[in-house]
Formats: structure tokens, C-alpha cells, sequence
């Protein structure tokens, strides 16, 4: 960690963030410009890269998947042109998908250099522990909501919601990851642990369909 993150920047100004400022006609995903919003309206967030403790860039790296219409092309030179860049040296990378069907290796693409990674599915033989950040697969469609500047809206332990665990999404029948997905189902109770997947996906998922497809299918369709 203190080979690649500089630890001076933080005590000299406090814990502040940087987010680069957007770059001409670069679009961004509506996840990314979410979490680069929360970042912006909380009370770490500053303009000044001179004040900055972490950098984060407006490059959009959510979705390194080369068959998305949400991939960054030439995303290696663009990082590498940025003056602050520093070889990634007290960066943040925000990750969500990366490599292509049907190995979805980890290939991000461009060389992260010293940077942080926050990434979801992240491998064990990847996860550099106490630099890199597990976070989790969120959809498109996921609320922003807070309350105070920078602060959680609620803090109760444990909250008072009526369900703990909810996810609704693929669950992939054959490849990486597919033992561990298959095996959560377990963990559903239809009552404050909410698991809905559904197996189609690709074209030959029948091929592979398990005796709970069909069942499954049907409660994710509803």
C-alpha cells in the first residue's frame, strides 16, 4: 500500500476527492455519472486537484465488455494523456464488467498502474487485499439517495426494512462463477431474502437448463 498510494497527500489537506472534469465528447453511462454525482455531493468532494488526497476519473471504465455499446474505446491513451495521472498513483478505478463472452476475463483493457480498483466479481487471484475494493453488481436502474451531505440517511443496526437481500438477475449455468451462483438458492426465503434469476441467457442456455430452470424462470417472469 505505501508503495503505491502517497499517504502525504491525505495528511496534509484531509481526506478530499477529485473527479476529473469531464472530457469533450465523452459519454458517460448513467451508473458512472451516479457514482461521480454522490462523489461530487458529498463533503469529501473537491475541485482543486492541488487539495486532493484520491483521483477519480471521468472516463467511464464501468463497462469493459468490447461487445457493449457502453465500451470506452482507446481508453489505454486517454488515461495515459491525462496530466494527473501519475501512473495511477492514489487513483480510484471503478469497475463493474469486464472482458467478453465467454470467458469474461479480467482484462480492464488499459494498465490501472498504481491504481486502486473497485471492481464487482472481482477473482480472488486478482483482489490485491487492503488496496483493491469488492463492491457489489448494481443495476442501471439502482436509486441514488442520501441524506445530509455526506452522510447516510440511516445508520440503524440492524435496519429497520422489511427485506435484507434482494437481487434479481442471470444466473449463468455453465462458466466462471457458475458454481458459486448456482449454489446461493438456497439462501432465498421469499420473505426478507428475495433471490429472482432467471437461465436464459445466450443462445444454447436450454442446453444446460438444470431442474430448477424452469421453476425459476417462471417466479422471475411474475
Amino acid at each position: 500500500m505505501e508503495s503505491c498510494f502517497d499517504f502525504s497527500l491525505c495528511k496534509k489537506n484531509g481526506f478530499k476527492v477529485y473527479v476529473y472534469p469531464q472530457q469533450k465528447g465523452e459519454k458517460i453511462s448513467e451508473s458512472y455519472q451516479n457514482i461521480l454525482s454522490a462523489i461530487e455531493g458529498s463533503r469529501f468532494y473537491t475541485s482543486d486537484p492541488g487539495q486532493a488526497c484520491l483521483f477519480i476519473l471521468s472516463l467511464d471504465t464501468l463497462d469493459r465488455d468490447q461487445l457493449s455499446p457502453q465500451y470506452v474505446h482507446n481508453l489505454k491513451t486517454k488515461v495515459q494523456n491525462l496530466h494527473l495521472w501519475n501512473n495511477g498513483r492514489n487513483h480510484l478505478i471503478f469497475n463493474l464488467y469486464s472482458g467478453t463472452w465467454p470467458d469474461y476475463t479480467e482484462d480492464l483493457g488499459f494498465d490501472i498502474g498504481q491504481a486502486m480498483l473497485a471492481k464487482a466479481s472481482i477473482s480472488t487471484e486478482n483482489f490485491r487485499p487492503n488496496f483493491d475494493v469488492s463492491i457489489p453488481l448494481f443495476s442501471k436502474d439502482h436509486p441514488r439517495t442520501g441524506g445530509e451531505r455526506g452522510y447516510l440517511k440511516y445508520n440503524s443496526i440492524p435496519p429497520f426494512r422489511k427485506y435484507m437481500l434482494v437481487f434479481k438477475g442471470k444466473r449463468y449455468l455453465t462458466g466462471i462463477g457458475s458454481d458459486t451462483r448456482n449454489a446461493l438458492y438456497h439462501v432465498h426465503n421469499a420473505e426478507d431474502v428475495v433471490l429472482l434469476t432467471t437461465c436464459k441467457h445466450g443462445k444454447d442456455w436450454q442446453k444446460h437448463k438444470d431442474a430448477r430452470c424452469d421453476r425459476d424462470n417462471a417466479e422471475y417472469d411474475k
